[in-house]
């Protein structure tokens, strides 16, 4: 039994998903199927504990704790055997801080290595001209050099880092705000001591805020600790999920930010047990995706089968009969969740 309505729904959560990350890429249909509902679970109607087990907390970090101790206060709240972040921040730095639960660790690997944003304070120990403060500033969009500072957690080797955007908000000729949007592992205590460096006065990071880590945004809205902490008891105590609902996301989250391709049903299981996508068991698929590309494969109803590597661009696979599509990187989906349709070679 096939369920179109089923199917509407599950392609307008893979929409949504490209909202959260705010890509905007159109959609190629290769092949107008249903889903059928005998198998399966939506992402949205998963139960209580598997929603647990397979989510994403968009934490709003404190100051004060690492961000090992935060994971492991949650991984106690809980009582779970697994959780990771996705980027590690400063005991001092707040902000977006995604911890993944469980199943959820899978992929927050892929957070950890995207686009940072923050909001940084830096204090200049001489007050300089606007002007001069802009033109130094600007010096650092692009590629540069950076040496972990001495109290940072890796090897100090001078490595190249990639810094997208800097904007000067406000400046009082003692205190500069600015917003970077920077690559991962980029320090933003060492950005500012070299912009002293280069004005000749000296500077230093006064505080820190990141305010997105890959997809997950501030303005996204982002969970305390506490109002963490009242919804476990709300559900353990009372028995309403809700809250819990709201601020755990499904897995699928954590990787809005990548191209995806849609598969049929009857290519999950073959995908589940570890082989390649092949052409006929692709739906429908992202636009824009090259040869290379790190891609999600979800089925009809929304839920993460796979990461892999796309072996063909979006036009290949829209003109193939055949071939293989993509390359499987981490299988997400336990075996034998959709019937198998496939054969065991003799």
């Amino acid at each position: 039994m096939l369920s179109s309505e089923l199917t509407r729904k599950g392609l307008e959560f893979i929409e949504s998903l490209d909202k959260f990350a705010g890509l905007q890429r159109s959609w190629i249909v290769k092949v107008e199927e249903d889903t059928s509902p005998d198998y399966g679970t939506p992402p949205w109607a998963r139960p209580i504990e598997k929603h647990i087990r397979m989510g994403v907390i968009p934490l709003d970090k404190p100051p004060g704790p690492t961000s090992h101790e935060v994971v492991a206060w949650i991984k106690r709240m809980f009582g779970l055997s697994k959780a990771g972040h996705g980027g590690t921040l400063d005991p001092k730095v707040t902000g977006v801080l995604p911890v993944a639960l469980e199943e959820g660790t899978k992929v927050i690997g892929l957070v950890v290595h995207t686009g940072k944003e923050y909001m940084c304070v830096m204090q200049l120990h001489r007050p300089v001209p606007e002007e001069e403060l802009r033109r130094a500033i600007n010096m650092f969009v692009g590629e540069i050099y950076q040496r972990p500072p001495l109290r940072s957690s890796v090897k100090r080797s001078l490595r190249l880092k990639k810094i997208y955007e800097i904007e000067l908000l406000e400046y009082n000729g003692r205190y500069a705000l600015m917003r970077v949007f920077s690559e991962a592992g980029t320090y933003m205590r060492k950005l500012c001591h070299d912009i002293g460096l280069i004005l000749g006065v000296g500077a230093h990071m006064r505080e820190l805020r990141r305010t997105r880590s890959g997809p997950f945004r501030e303005r996204n809205g982002l969970v305390r600790l506490q109002e963490l902490s009242e919804a476990i008891y709300r559900w353990k105590q009372e028995g309403k999920e809700d809250l819990l609902r709201k601020y755990i996301l499904p897995i699928e989250y954590a990787v809005s930010h990548l191209p995806k391709i849609v598969v049929r049903d009857t290519a999950v299981d073959a995908i589940a047990h570890g082989a390649n996508l092949a052409v006929p068991g692709i739906a429908r698929l992202h636009e824009g995706i090259k040869r290379g590309d790190l891609v999600a494969l979800l089925t009809l109803k929304g839920e993460l089968v796979a990461i892999g590597v796309a072996q063909m661009s979006s036009e290949e696979i829209a003109k193939a009969k055949k071939g293989i599509a993509v390359k499987i990187r981490r299988v997400i989906m336990p075996p034998g969740v959709y019937p198998r349709a496939w054969k065991k070679k003799k």
